[in-house]
């Protein structure tokens, strides 16, 4: 079997069996995402490498925009002293991808070790003061990220302690606490403690959602059709139960009207869910799990809350049913806040940024995991009483006396006399787990445009 290879080029070697990257002699630092990308296009120089080709090879576990490519591109060619204008080493092909166009690329058997003399920079260091003067004036997007690429690389705490004494370094401190996600060993950037907080962190959340708007709202619209779908389909399945009960007296179409409600529900509660989950996402990177839980359980509140009130007021103007059911925020602060540690658990990623889309079998845990942490939520609910769409549409038919949706037959499929405890939790374990492996489903769905 042959040897690897490894590609020399100018005054650089890559290695990708050591994964090293030397200009003259040192090793060049590249985070992983982004060496990933050199080897690609270094392989693949004779022809041009499309985005999507390069989405599906270098971000096989994450979706992110075409800004986050683009700042891949010029940090690769920042690296290789390359000029977009007059390219040596990276060519743009319009509408398409880019190109590796050096053409003195020499391969050679990467069976020794890349000769190496440590961690350090091609050429004398840059003095900090100036470039942070730079950063606080440029009006040019692409312009101050590299700069805050280049001042992390010269020492994160120096350009830090550099910035902060300056007013209005607000926002340069958000375009520095992003930039560490994309250079390696960059320090930490404080935010919180910092005098000019506020504009930093107002800043931050322009930054992080500015590229991601339109993956943002695919993204939603996908997790709330499929919060719809597996709605539906649960409702179905009930219906089907409950006309198949013994003593059950419902009728064929009970099966669509729960199907119609489950629908409703779905789409309404994974809508809200996964609005949370999405923002945590692209906001909470340094602390992603919490950020998860807490948003999306304050958006499942918020919204099993709204669809609460809009309920009783609807019931009580049109049929002069009262319910004595609660607001509905545990339910969905417990529901929500489940559905975001189960998917922070089943998608941790190390990079950083983009929004998570494991394929394959990862999929099918992810979705496993959220929708095992939900009917655990859901479960908690059933045995404290608080049973979900189930326990209110049989509430709703005892108070208007609609036999048909009367859920009490369905005791007696686990062999219980009524729709006792036990059945309402059998019930929410059900409800919450499809609710949980739908809006995973959902979440996860990787658009084929990358």
């Amino acid at each position: 079997m042959p040897p690897p290879l490894r590609f020399r080029f100018a005054d650089f070697v890559v290695s990708p069996r050591q994964r090293l990257l030397l200009g003259r002699g040192q090793v060049v630092p590249l985070i992983p995402k982004y060496f990933d990308l050199l080897i690609l296009l270094i392989r693949h120089r004779p022809d041009a490498v499309s985005k999507d080709a390069i989405f599906a090879a270098v971000w096989t576990d994450v979706i992110v925009s075409d800004g986050a490519l683009s700042q891949a591109i010029r940090t690769l060619r920042r690296t290789l002293g390359d000029d977009v204008r007059e390219p040596r080493f990276i060519r743009t092909v319009s509408r398409h991808g880019y190109q590796f166009i050096c053409a003195e690329v020499i391969e050679e058997a990467d069976d020794a070790m890349v000769l190496q003399a440590g961690i350090a920079p091609t050429g004398p260091a840059e003095p900090v003061t100036p470039l942070v003067e730079q950063l606080l004036t440029t009006t040019d997007p692409e312009e101050a990220r590299d700069l805050a690429e280049r001042l992390h690389g010269l020492g994160t705490a120096s350009a830090i302690n550099d910035l902060t004494a300056r007013p209005h370094h607000g926002p340069a401190i958000a375009l520095m606490r992003d930039a560490r996600w994309t250079v390696p060993d960059a320090g930490d950037v404080p935010l919180l403690a910092d005098t000019e907080a506020a504009s930093a962190i107002v800043a931050l959340v322009r930054l992080r959602l500015q590229d991601v708007r339109r993956v943002m709202a695919r993204r939603w619209a996908s997790a709330a059709i499929a919060g719809g779908v597996g709605g539906s389909l649960a409702g179905t399945i009930g219906g089907i139960a409950l006309v198949l009960a013994p003593l059950s007296t419902a009728h064929p179409r009970a099966s669509m009207a729960l199907a119609t409600l489950g629908a409703m529900a779905g789409v309404i509660g994974a809508g809200g869910v996964a609005a949370g989950v999405i923002v945590a996402e692209v906001l909470a990177r340094s602390r992603r799990l919490v950020g998860l839980v807490a948003c999306a359980a304050t958006s499942g509140a918020a919204v099993a809350v709204a669809a609460t009130a809009v309920l009783h007021a609807l019931l009580g103007a049109l049929v002069g049913v009262q319910l004595a059911h609660g607001s509905g925020a545990i339910e969905g602060l417990l529901l929500g806040g489940c559905a975001g540690l189960g998917y922070g658990l089943a998608t941790l990623h190390p990079n950083g940024s983009g929004l998570a889309a494991p394929r394959g079998w990862r999929r099918v845990g992810a979705v496993a995991i959220v929708g095992a942490c939900c009917a655990a939520g859901a479960i908690a609910l059933g045995l404290s009483g608080r049973p979900l769409v189930g326990g209110l549409v049989h509430a709703i038919a005892r108070a208007s006396s609609d036999a048909e949706l009367v859920l009490t037959p369905l005791g007696s499929l686990i062999g219980d006399p009524g729709f006792g405890l036990r059945t309402q939790t059998v019930l929410s374990a059900f409800e919450g787990g499809m609710f949980g492996v739908s809006l995973a489903f959902g979440l996860t769905r990787r658009p084929t445009n990358g």
